[in-house]
C-alpha cells in the first residue's frame, strides 16, 4: 500500500531493474539525527527525507518531548518552513512540516504552524516569545537544492545539544511504524490545536528588534543605497520589513533572485560564502543603482555576506571574520554610548567559535568586558548566551566565521535578517563621518591589533582517509606524539578536542567539551599564529582556520599577510598532505 505514489514509484522502478546498488543507497542506513537534527537529500528511502522519514522523525521527537515535559500538552511547539521542494519525490519543506504538525496534534499537542515560508531565526524567536517546549525548522540552509532539513530547538529558544540528539535519535528508532491517520495531513486544518503565529511574529520580531535601533534620525537622511538579495530564498520580504522597522529606505532588490525558486537557477550553489559567484546579480544592480554597498542573505537567511564598493571600483566581500569585527566594534560602541542598560561592564559579554576570529577578544581585553569562546556552532554559542542571560549578564553579540552573526538577544541563534538591518545603521552612521565600512575595519584593527584570517577546506569521500590523517598528527613523530613544527614554523602549543588533550593547561585536559565523533586539533605557533583542522559535519570536507594575530602598533599588514600564507602553504603540504592522501581542493 503506497501512500506517496512519487517515491514508491522511484522504487518499484529499481526493483524492477533489480538494481541492487541503488536501492543499497536508499535503504542500507537510516539518517543520522544529530545535534543539527537531520540534513538529507530529497527522495525514497530511509536514507533521505521524505514524507515516511518525517513522520517517523516527527514521532520519536514527540515521544521524546512527552517524556521531558509534563506540561507540553499545555505549551506545544513551533513549526517553521522554507520554500524548498523537490518534483520528482513529491517532497517539499511545506509538505514536511504539515506532516510533522499532524504528528503532534494527533496526540493532543498544540502546535504553532507558520502558514507561510520564513526565516529560521523566527522558530527560536518564537519558543522564547510563546515559551514553549520546541521548536522544529523544515529548512537545508544554504545546501544544493536536492537536500532538505530537520533541525531543532529546545525550550531555551537555541538548538539542541548533546545528550537531546541521542534520545531523540534512540526514540525515532522506537517509533518507526506511522501512527494511525499519520499522512492524513489534512486534519490539521480543521483542528483547534493548531495556531498559526505568522502575524503576531512579524509584528512583534521587528518591535523587538528595533531595541538595537540606536540612530533613527540618521536612517532616515542617509543618501547611502544598499542592494538586497535573499538568493531566491525566503528574505525578501523581512529584509525590506527590518529596513522599515528602522526608518531606512528600502534597499534594492535583485529582481531575479528576490522571488522564493527550490531550483535557485541563477546560482551554482545557493551559498553566499561562496563569494563573488553568488553576488554576480547584485553588483550588476549596484553597478546600475549607484549603491555602495550588498547584503546577501542565505536562502534561509539566517547568514549574512556584505560586499562594499571600493574607491577603486573593485568590490570588497568582507569574510564573515571582518564582519564580525565590525559588528563587534559597532555593537559594543552602541552599547557604551546609548544602551539604557544600567548593567555594569563586568556583566557584559560577547562569544565567538574556536575557529573565529579572536578580534573579540581584543576588543574585550582592551574595552573591559568578557570574551568566551565556545565549540564551533550555533548550538553553542545559543546555549551559553542563555546560561548566561540567566545569570543576568548582558550578551551583546556573538559571531562565527562562517557569516553567522547573532545580534540581538530575542534570538538566540544566527539571524541575518537582524545582522542586515543593523550592518546597514552602521553604514549609514559610518557616512556621516565619511567613513566606509573597510576603514572603519582598518580603524578596529589599528586599535585592537590586526587579526588576519585564511580558511579554506579539502574535499575528501573517504572516512578512512580523514581518521588516517588525523591520527598520522597524533603520532607524528613516534606514538602518541605531536608535531612539533610545522615547516619552518615552530608549534609551540596542541588542543585536540577529539581527545581532549590541551598543552596549555596544568593538567593538561582541554576546558571545552570534547567530541570522539568529529575530528578537531588547533595547533597555536610561536610567531602568533593559530590553525585549526576539523571536520564537517554535514559535508565531506576537512576544513583548516588559521589566524595571525598581531599587538596593536604593528601596522606591516603585507608582512603579516605574508608570513600567515607561508603559515598555511605550511600546513597543506606538511599536515594535509594532499597529493598522499588524493585531497580534492577547494575550487574557486
Amino acid at each position: 500500500y503506497q501512500q506517496n505514489p512519487k517515491t514508491y514509484a522511484i522504487v518499484k522502478q529499481l526493483l524492477a531493474e533489480g538494481n541492487a546498488g541503488e536501492l543499497q543507497k536508499y535503504f542500507g542506513s537510516r539518517m543520522e539525527f544529530g545535534t543539527a537534527g537531520l540534513r538529507a537529500a530529497m527522495g525514497a528511502g530511509i536514507s533521505h527525507m521524505n514524507d515516511l522519514t518525517i513522520i517517523q522523525t516527527t514521532q520519536g521527537f514527540c515521544r521524546y518531548l512527552e517524556k521531558n515535559f509534563s506540561d507540553l500538552k499545555k505549551r506545544g511547539v513551533v513549526i517553521g518552513f522554507d520554500a524548498r521542494a523537490h518534483l520528482s519525490s513529491g517532497g517539499s519543506s511545506k509538505r514536511f512540516a504539515r506532516l510533522a504538525a499532524n504528528t503532534f496534534i494527533s496526540q493532543g499537542i498544540p502546535v504553532y504552524l507558520f502558514s507561510d515560508i520564513i526565516p529560521t531565526p523566527f522558530v527560536p524567536y518564537t519558543v522564547t516569545h510563546l515559551k514553549l517546549c520546541a521548536g522544529i525548522m523544515v529548512t537545508a540552509s544554504h545546501n544544493p537544492k536536492q537536500d532538505n532539513g530537520y533541525k531543532v530547538y529546545w525550550e531555551n529558544g537555541a538548538q539542541i545539544i548533546s545528550p537531546h540528539d541521542k534520545g531523540i535519535s534512540q526514540a525515532i528508532e522506537e517509533n518507526q511504524e506511522p501512527w494511525p491517520q499519520a499522512w492524513d495531513d489534512k486534519l490539521i486544518d480543521s483542528s483547534p490545536l493548531l495556531h498559526d503565529p505568522y502575524a503576531m511574529v512579524n509584528k512583534e520580531y521587528f518591535k523587538d528588534i528595533q531595541k538595537q535601533c540606536f540612530y533613527r534620525n540618521i536612517n532616515k537622511e542617509t543618501n547611502l543605497k544598499f542592494v538586497h538579495t535573499s538568493v531566491h530564498g525566503v528574505g525578501h520580504k523581512f529584509v525590506q520589513l527590518a529596513f522599515k522597522a528602522f526608518d531606512l529606505s528600502p534597499p534594492f532588490a535583485v529582481p531575479e533572485q528576490k522571488d522564493p525558486d527550490p531550483d535557485f537557477p541563477t546560482v551554482k550553489y545557493p551559498n553566499p560564502e561562496e563569494g563573488k559567484g553568488v553576488l554576480t546579480l547584485s553588483f550588476a544592480l549596484a553597478e546600475k543603482d549607484g549603491a555602495r554597498i550588498i547584503l546577501a542573505n542565505d536562502p534561509d537567511a539566517d547568514r549574512l555576506a556584505v560586499a562594499e564598493k571600493q574607491d577603486s571600483g573593485e568590490w570588497k566581500v568582507f569574510s564573515g571574520n571582518e564582519l564580525g569585527a565590525l559588528l563587534g566594534w559597532w555593537i559594543f560602541t552602541c552599547w557604551k554610548n546609548n544602551s539604557r542598560d544600567t548593567r555594569a561592564i563586568k556583566d557584559v559579554y560577547m562569544l565567538s567559535s574556536t575557529v573565529s576570529s579572536k578580534i573579540l577578544r581584543a576588543i574585550a581585553l582592551k574595552e573591559g568586558f568578557h570574551f568566551e569562546e565556545t565549540l564551533t556552532g550555533f548550538k553553542w554559542m545559543g546555549n551559553r548566551a542563555k546560561q548566561l542571560m540567566d545569570q543576568g549578564k548582558a550578551v551583546l553579540f556573538a559571531f562565527e566565521e562562517a557569516i553567522g552573526y547573532m545580534c540581538c538577544p530575542a534570538v538566540l541563534d544566527k539571524d541575518g535578517v537582524s545582522a542586515a538591518v543593523i550592518t546597514a545603521e552602521m553604514a549609514s552612521f559610518l557616512a556621516t563621518r565619511n567613513l566606509s565600512l573597510s576603514q572603519q575595519l582598518k580603524a578596529v584593527y589599528d586599535e585592537y591589533g590586526f587579526h588576519i584570517t585564511k580558511a579554506s577546506y579539502f574535499i575528501c569521500h573517504d572516512p578512512k582517509v580523514i581518521q588516517q590523517l588525523f591520527d598520522n598528527l597524533r603520532n607524528f613523530d613516534g606514538k602518541n606524539t605531536y608535531p612539533k613544527s610545522c615547516g619552518r614554523f615552530k608549534v609551540s602549543g596542541i588542543r585536540d578536542l577529539t581527545t581532549g588533550y590541551d598543552s596549555s593547561q596544568p593538567d593538561q585536559k582541554a576546558i571545552l567539551p570534547t567530541s570522539k565523533s568529529s575530528q578537531m586539533i588547533t595547533f597555536t605557533f610561536a610567531n602568533g599564529g593559530v590553525a585549526t583542522m576539523r571536520t564537517s559535519g554535514t559535508e565531506p570536507k576537512i576544513k583548516y582556520y588559521s589566524e595571525l594575530c598581531a599587538p596593536p602598533g604593528n601596522s606591516d599588514v603585507e608582512q603579516l599577510k605574508k608570513e600567515l600564507d607561508e603559515l598555511v602553504n605550511a600546513l597543506e603540504k606538511h599536515f594535509f598532505q594532499p597529493e598522499k592522501n588524493k585531497l580534492q581542493r577547494k575550487t574557486e
